[in-house]
């Protein structure tokens, strides 16, 4: 039985208990025309999820959280109740697209049917249209979903072979199993840290890089200075879009000697001390903590394999090359500190504990006045070729993060077939002023490739 990981079944707990949020991360690719047949799509669709087991799977909870939910197929699965088809209204925009993703992605996916959603948008400007790829955080971390992008829309065939089946077991056999694993705890325990032991160099070195990642990750406890870009949360969102040239983003990076990933986080922080000033807020140098997501994923499953890194991003700097290097040397720090390691242990310590403990310490945070973390910046390279769907040549890829548990902004980045593009995710009611951080994270690259030259 393939049970949720602890962080998979974290985003469905998250959600269930912050009434405010829809924790699905989307994709929304814009093709060439003519738009496809509804039919055709569907068709080719599936065709390339034949091979995907989990799109034919619903969740399946245990009784009283005596074990991790488990991954179960449907035997009611439909495939024409995960796509839609809808027409762009006008203006026929991007600022209409983006309200339209926004209403589309503020809906929840429904837990009693597989976690994903097509979407066909037609109408939009110069006879394009867009497909909407909405998949719960449950389900995919953000790696995972570009490469089903890869999948779905790639030059290699379409896998024919369903995958192995996974019957719904029931409510009594999934208590038994549950309760076995429980009885079973122990003795696991046990046998990881013999085999941990077997190797005491190995065991020391982990030992020493936990306890210098968990020391670093203390200085999160901090909550930071008040700004209304944290609270309470309500149902609707607003999402805007940004774009910058790859080329612009690498030039930079080799002239500071840095990472993209540097440049684009540098880039966030402008864009976060503009939204400050123009809101009449000090930009302070404790105000703005992001979740910096970390993959350390292994191998090609859908799942989530990610830890973490927590810095404040420098929005009390005015110079954008200073913020570029602050951010850089921030980062070096937490990385040299092994913080992402430490955040990788605690989930796969937590895959080898009962799931009822976890489960209530996760919903009990959620239910935490949190205030410190401002925001979740999230990077994720794609395809570096230009994808197609049915033919039609994919031109640009935006990405979206939910938002949820008082963060009230999310900041997603793709690169793809050489640009780098911005999903801006916000609470509408408290954050409706998205593209003035939009806007200035785009102006910030130019001002870095002056200060490069």
């Amino acid at each position: 039985m393939d049970r949720l990981s602890p962080l998979d079944a974290a985003f469905l707990e998250i959600e269930d208990e912050d009434p405010g949020s829809s924790l699905a991360i989307a994709s929304i690719a814009i093709a060439e025309g003519p738009v496809p047949d509804q039919g055709e799509f569907t068709a080719a669709v599936l065709e390339r999820l034949a091979g995907i087991p989990r799109y034919r799977q619903k969740v399946r909870t245990v009784p009283f959280d005596l074990g991790p939910p488990a991954w179960v197929d449907d035997p009611a699965f439909d495939p024409g109740a995960h796509f839609g088809r809808v027409a762009l209204p006008a203006p026929h925009d991007d600022n209409a697209l983006c309200e339209l993703v926004a209403l589309l992605m503020g809906e929840r996916l429904e837990r009693d049917r597989p976690l994903w959603e097509f979407w066909v948008i037609e109408g939009l400007p110069d006879g394009r249209w867009a497909i909407l790829t909405k998949v719960h955080h449950a389900l995919a971390d953000g790696l995972a979903a570009t490469r089903l992008q890869t999948v779905l829309f790639g030059d290699a065939p379409a896998d024919p072979h369903p995958g192995a089946e996974a019957a719904d077991p029931g409510s009594a056999k999934l208590l038994l199993d549950a309760a076995g694993s429980l009885l079973r705890t122990p003795w696991t325990q046990t046998r990881l840290l013999a085999r941990e032991l077997l190797h005491p160099n190995r065991l020391a070195r982990r030992v020493s890089d936990a306890a210098r990642g968990l020391a670093a990750m203390t200085s999160a406890l901090l909550p930071v200075s008040p700004t209304p870009l944290t609270g309470p949360l309500g149902r609707d969102r607003r999402y805007s879009t940004a774009s910058v040239p790859l080329a612009d983003v690498r030039a930079i990076a080799r002239t500071f000697d840095v990472t993209v990933n540097d440049v684009l986080l540098a880039a966030v922080t402008g864009g976060f001390r503009e939204l400050l000033l123009q809101r009449g807020e000090t930009p302070a140098a404790d105000s703005v903590r992001s979740l910096v997501p970390v993959s350390v994923r292994t191998g090609t499953a859908l799942d989530n394999e990610v830890s973490l890194l927590l810095p404040l991003l420098p929005v009390d700097l005015a110079d954008p090359a200073q913020r570029l290097v602050r951010v850089h040397r921030r980062l070096g720090t937490l990385k040299a500190a092994k913080e992402a390691d430490a955040g990788a242990l605690l989930t796969a310590t937590a895959a080898h504990e009962p799931f009822a403990p976890v489960a209530w310490a996760i919903r009990a945070a959620a239910h935490l006045p949190q205030r410190n973390i401002v925001t979740v910046t999230t990077n994720v390279r794609g395809p570096a070729e230009p994808l197609s769907a049915l033919g039609r040549r994919i031109v640009r890829i935006h990405p979206y993060v939910p938002i949820a548990l008082r963060v009230r902004i999310g900041v997603a980045m793709l690169s793809y077939a050489g640009e780098v593009t911005f999903g801006i995710t916000a609470d509408a009611d408290t954050v409706p002023d998205t593209d003035v951080l939009a806007k200035a994270i785009e102006r910030e690259f130019p001002a870095l490739l002056a200060a490069a030259r």
